[in-house]
């Protein structure tokens, strides 16, 4: 049942709460989301009053008329634009969050547990994790989600299970109105579990204006693997809020992959990963080449909790035109976590004189036996690379994303997944040809 949301968003999601369809629900999630809905209206939407928003004005995607959980006709849904050359992979469909069985293909991978997060509800893994973990941020934007969620999906990987090849998760941007969606997810890989997800974000040809309001919780269990990538294909009607919180214990590893390219029109990512034991380790990695007014901000927090503990984390940005980037990093050492070894860089070329980059990387240090370090660099486009280039026969054109590729060269390197690497590459090319 498609819901009407008028005048200010925070009042209609205020008085329509009660009205939506939660009779499916168990009793815990009921009381997840009154309690959510409760925080979410203390609150309200975050402003440029705070800290971790000064940047981020949602001030314009809260005050349109939007619809909530818009029916779509999805006889014949295009998903070319989510193709990925020469990936051989599982495939999940969401379309503004719904997951679309017909569209789907698991190939009865046993061990794999894919459904509905609203069918999940009974499952052990999901009442012990679900809303557990994001929502202890204290974050308006998660607390939303939770409250409203209608979409999403709940994927566990048995104890000892190897997936026998990547997940690509593509999330379907579709509607014929404006529409806002949520999108709730729960990944859980069990002890010694491996996989690999693939999330891909696309909007199909001729979509109204969207805002997505997404939060995935991640469990990765004792001496488990998780390889994730985000892939942002979506256009300029499209506008993300994600959140991704990370929660890891024993001997466990999980790499994120966070690629932004030319099109989406707003994306806030925040990506959050608690180091909950000791020998933990994980990797984040992004590359954001962005064009025209784009607006991409990336905040991320690592905690390390326990010690004995690694995290690398290598941001690269390249707005054009008059784009902006923004790239919020913290890393949190506590006071138990002796023996630490974190190192965090964001690195930024400009390209045009009114491309914008905001950059904070921040370290703090509670505990007295840690190697870390963080940094940051920030420069214009080298002109007398291009003109040494150019000297030796190579088009102006090519000189560019030759000298693009060599600067992100660092962070496609370590992209486990040739496919996607290569998929990476050959998009960051294509967002550098003239218009």
């Amino acid at each position: 049942m498609s819901t009407l949301v008028a005048n200010s968003l925070f009042q209609q999601l205020t008085s329509t709460f009660q009205e939506l369809e939660t009779s499916n629900d168990t009793a815990a999630v009921k009381a997840l989301r009154e309690e959510a809905f409760a925080h979410f209206s203390s609150q309200g939407f975050p402003t440029v009053k705070n800290e971790d928003w000064k940047y981020t004005n949602i001030h314009s995607l809260i005050n349109r008329t939007y619809l909530l959980n818009e029916d779509v006709d999805v006889s014949n849904i295009d998903l070319r634009a989510a193709d990925i050359p020469e990936l051989d992979a599982h495939r999940i469909v969401l379309i503004n969050g719904q997951y679309v069985l017909a569209f789907s293909s698991l190939e009865d991978e046993i061990g794999l547990i894919v459904k509905p997060i609203e069918e999940a509800q009974d499952e052990p893994q999901f009442q012990q994790h679900f809303a557990k973990h994001a929502d202890k941020t204290g974050s308006a934007m998660v607390a939303l989600n939770t409250a409203f969620h209608t979409s999403g999906i709940f994927l566990q990987v048995n104890k000892n299970k190897v997936v026998s090849k990547p997940i690509q998760i593509v999330h379907v941007a579709t509607g014929s109105q404006d529409f806002f969606a949520q999108t709730r997810n729960l990944f859980v890989l069990e002890q010694n579990a491996e996989a690999e997800i693939i999330e891909t974000f696309v909007c199909l040809d001729g979509s109204a204006f969207n805002l997505n309001n997404k939060v995935t919780e991640i469990v990765v269990e004792e001496n488990a693997k998780l390889q994730h990538y985000y892939l942002q294909l979506a256009t300029e009607k499209s506008h993300y809020i994600n959140h991704i919180e990370v929660y890891q214990t024993k001997h466990s590893l999980y790499n994120n992959y966070n690629c932004n390219f030319p099109g989406v029109s707003f994306v806030r990512n925040d990506i959050n990963v608690r180091l909950d034991a000791e020998q933990v380790e994980s990797h984040l990695y992004g590359i954001n080449l962005l064009a025209d007014k784009q607006f991409v901000d990336n905040h991320t927090v690592v905690d390390h909790m326990k010690p004995h503990c690694e995290s690398y984390e290598w941001y690269k940005n390249i707005p054009q035109d008059e784009s902006i980037a923004v790239f919020n990093g913290k890393i949190f050492v506590r006071e138990d976590a002796q023996k630490t070894n974190a190192f965090q860089q964001n690195n930024n070329m400009l390209i045009g004189d009114k491309s914008t980059v905001y950059t904070k990387p921040q370290l703090e240090i509670f505990a007295d036996d840690v190697k870390c370090s963080h940094g940051c660099t920030m420069g214009q486009f080298d002109d007398d690379a291009l003109f040494y280039l150019r000297a030796r026969g190579i088009g102006e054109e090519s000189a560019r994303i030759l000298l693009v590729h060599a600067f992100a060269f660092d962070v496609t390197t370590r992209f486990s997944n040739e496919a996607v690497r290569n998929f990476v590459e050959e998009r960051v090319a294509k967002g550098l040809e003239k218009k």
